[in-house]
């Protein structure tokens, strides 16, 4: 742990250096003085001490939304175990709220970035509607950020590094100390004495990022002193770009996203022949904005899935599997499943009360609107060869019926066939592409939803 009272020659560069910071800071906090709180990602250690700092220096002159301090532990470390009462202590003698968040790091390959997952999912527990949380990187980690991801061969999303704030939860992160840099927030460290916690893994040359930092920007500013300053701008290059980039999917989108024939069909969907009208990084580039919220992407080598889907056959059904779901093509439409869709069972389910809604295991729900018929009775799925009474057309085969209504392949295997003993008696309504059924019933099946795992 660090204690500064060096004063003397460095006390007018300090106060200058508080002045500086403060300005950098109103003017990142401008556009966030309405939020209804503000929270302080705090670990203790110099970045977010200074922050800490600042923040509750800027309130006891300026009106703010409430503040308060969130440490999350970790516990991956034995000396990690007295961060909690050094934060706790920090927060007393700035009279701030303090909130200690224990959270399990899933062990896996990367360690630091399980415990930054660990850590956000901690956040996103915090954070209501329109709070904002504050995060204490500067400028150099936004330098090592660009470097790192560029030796992983990231594309332009990847290197406009971290933004200045984004969306989490219902609120936002937010990174206002981005425009300083690592030596002004030691000089404000000094000025105001503060006491902060030194990481022993920061020094630990086997995490890349300590290795940029340790062994490679030392290097580097010695022949390139304005190496940091010109990464950090780079990045911010590469942010307008990628908005641009962003701005150019949306146009795409707007043809492309056209509402579907089954919009009781709860899924991301795109009709495809806009798409082919564009390039084929144009095409990625849309695909990408519209898929990113929806999954982890393949980097650039590995987008033959999509060409191959694109270009298949107008009766073929093919898919591109993806991290986190498949997209699927039918006819001349994309639909995207998360891998939530596939937990489905086909097993049959009895229906002995016909009444009530019957809950269907990972397949939504059924109803019947006006009178059900008298159970029991059960529900199953497709087999093959079902014959079915339609009302003025006589006995129907079932397969040539969802041909000519265009029903999605992914879909037709889930799709619930209620039966009064071996009788197919009713095939769900599907948005009205199903007469009455010989009765003055329908059956109506509502698929799982967005908010029921489909995201």
């Amino acid at each position: 742990m660090h204690s500064h009272a060096e004063r003397g020659n460095d006390h007018a560069r300090g106060a200058s250096m508080t002045s500086v910071l403060s300005a950098k800071l109103l003017q990142a906090l401008a556009p966030w003085r309405n939020a209804p709180a503000w929270h302080v990602a705090f670990s203790g250690g110099l970045d977010s001490t200074v922050l800490l700092h600042l923040l509750a220096t800027l309130a006891n002159t300026d009106t703010l939304p409430p503040l308060s301090a969130i440490h999350v532990h970790h516990g991956l470390q034995a000396a990690a175990d007295a961060w909690p009462g050094h934060c706790q202590a920090v927060c007393d003698s700035l009279g701030m709220p303090l909130r200690v968040m224990r959270v399990q790091v899933q062990s896996g390959a990367s360690l630091e970035r399980a415990a930054r997952d660990a850590r956000y999912q901690a956040f996103t527990e915090v954070i209501g509607a329109g709070e904002v949380l504050f995060t204490g990187q500067h400028r150099d980690d936004q330098a090592e950020t660009l470097l790192f991801r560029l030796l992983r061969g990231a594309g332009v999303r990847g290197l406009a590094a971290m933004p200045a704030h984004r969306p989490l939860a219902g609120g936002h992160l937010v990174r206002p100390l981005l425009k300083a840099s690592r030596a002004e927030l030691e000089a404000y460290a000094r000025e105001h004495q503060l006491a902060w916690i030194e990481d022993p893994s920061n020094a630990d040359p086997r995490f890349s990022r300590n290795y940029l930092r340790h062994r490679v920007f030392p290097v580097l500013t010695q022949r390139w002193p304005q190496a940091v300053s010109s990464l950090a701008r780079t990045a911010e290059h590469l942010s307008e770009a990628q908005g641009l980039l962003d701005e150019l999917a949306r146009m795409d989108l707007q043809t492309a996203d056209q509402p579907s024939p089954f919009p009781w069909l709860a899924l991301p969907s795109l009709v495809l022949a806009p798409l082919r009208e564009l390039s084929d990084a144009r095409q990625r580039n849309v695909l990408r904005h519209w898929l990113t919220p929806l999954t982890r992407l393949p980097d650039s080598d590995h987008w033959a899935g999509w060409y191959s889907l694109r270009d298949a056959k107008g009766d073929a059904q093919p898919l591109w599997r993806l991290a986190d779901g498949q997209l699927h093509r039918c006819g001349e439409r994309l639909w995207w499943l998360p891998t939530t869709w596939s937990e489905f069972s086909d097993a049959s389910v009895s229906w002995p009360c016909p009444q009530n809604p019957l809950e269907l295991p990972g397949n939504g729900q059924l109803k019947f609107i006006g009178k059900a018929p008298e159970g029991p009775l059960a529900v199953r799925y497709r087999q093959g060869g079902e014959i079915i009474e339609v009302p003025g057309r006589g006995r129907r085969d079932l397969k040539r019926l969802l041909n000519e209504c265009g029903l999605p392949g992914f879909v037709r295997g889930r799709l619930p066939l209620l039966y009064q003993g071996e009788q197919l008696l009713a095939v769900p309504t599907l948005a009205g592409l199903w007469a009455m059924s010989p009765g003055d019933w329908q059956l109506h099946w509502m698929p799982q939803t967005c908010d029921q795992g489909l995201s």
